[in-house]
């Protein structure tokens, strides 16, 4: 099978030829048809992501695909059974072995693609904001980095969660995105003066922060009294450092989370969460954006739409698509 592969941490991944498969008992086989590509596919890659898999790895956090098999005496959904699974990686080569409870039985009219690039961004999204924010109907809720991956979704579930939501994103195209996906504001992120613009517009009960860096200066000191920020990420390359006394005045709490964390000491949060987003998109609440859709062997120029920030919602590697 065809599959990328990276040797060391901090080199450039490696489009090989290597051997079939076999799952072990416990474990699916699955021909997986796209991969969902996430900022931590870039930190993992250079070895800077809280999880670090055995050398040498296949790169790709998750996947969509279809069972082939099952390992010996394992249960798990049939042969043939369409299904999405959180993998940590293994997502970028043509067929992988996973853990038979890892695997999400998919609705009938879901594509591949769309559902390779849906458990992270979206389960981020909706378990931040109802499980650890408590996000409650007529808040307001400040998306910053509201077109990408995760920050589209953010939008969106915030929005179904019945809040009003700023999106901030840098450039007209970006930010008529965010709208379309229901913001009711838009602000550019690039405003020379953010904490004003924000303030403006009347601050946020809630914070939700992929980017780092100056922006979360700003949606600080734009949060409410007795709100609520929320750290998912550092996309900007800069960690911010939080002045414990701003908090204390205006009774603000910060909020890490990490999604993928909850598959070890909560997985039942994980597939309850994921349950009600799947009910959502049956409905047609939820409307997976993807702006890139690459084949396998261009895997490089994805990853170097993510790095450059230059995607919106997902980029997917289509395995299907020559």
């Amino acid at each position: 099978m065809r599959a990328w592969q990276i040797d060391e941490f901090g080199t450039p991944a490696t489009l090989r030829d290597l051997p079939d498969p076999h799952p072990a008992q416990g474990e699916a086989l699955v021909a997986i048809a796209a991969c969902g590509l996430n900022f931590a596919d870039l930190l993992m890659a250079e070895g800077r992501y809280q999880e670090k898999p055995a050398l040498p790895f296949i790169p790709g956090l998750e996947l969509a695909g279809t069972v082939l098999a099952l390992g010996p005496g394992t249960t798990g959904p049939a042969p043939g059974t369409r299904v999405a699974v959180y993998a940590g990686h293994g997502g970028l080569a043509e067929r992988g072995c996973f853990p038979a409870d890892s695997l999400l039985p998919l609705p009938p009219a879901m594509p591949m693609v769309e559902a390779a690039g849906f458990q992270i961004a979206y389960g981020t999204s909706h378990l931040a904001l109802t499980h650890k924010a408590r996000l409650q109907p007529g808040e307001t809720l400040l998306v910053l980095g509201a077109a990408g991956g995760v920050g589209l979704t953010a939008v969106e579930v915030g929005k179904r969660l019945g809040a009003r939501v700023i999106a901030a994103a840098r450039g007209a195209e970006k930010r008529a995105i965010a709208r379309a996906a229901g913001a009711d504001e838009v602000i550019d992120s690039d405003h020379p003066d953010l904490k004003s613009a924000l303030r403006d517009l009347g601050g946020a009960d809630v914070v939700y922060d992929p980017v780092g860096g100056p922006a979360f200066d700003a949606a600080l000191r734009a949060t409410r009294p007795d709100g609520r920020i929320l750290t998912i990420g550092f996309a900007s390359g800069s960690v911010p450092q939080v002045p414990a006394n701003l908090l204390l005045v205006k009774n603000i709490t910060v909020i890490g989370f990490w999604w993928g964390g909850y598959r070890s000491f909560a997985p039942a949060l994980l597939k309850g969460s994921l349950a009600t987003l799947l009910d959502w998109y049956a409905a047609g609440d939820l409307r997976p954006h993807i702006s890139h859709r690459l084949p396998l062997d261009r895997l490089p120029e994805a990853l170097d739409l993510l790095r450059s920030r230059a995607a919106t919602g997902k980029v997917v590697i289509d395995l299907q698509q020559q």
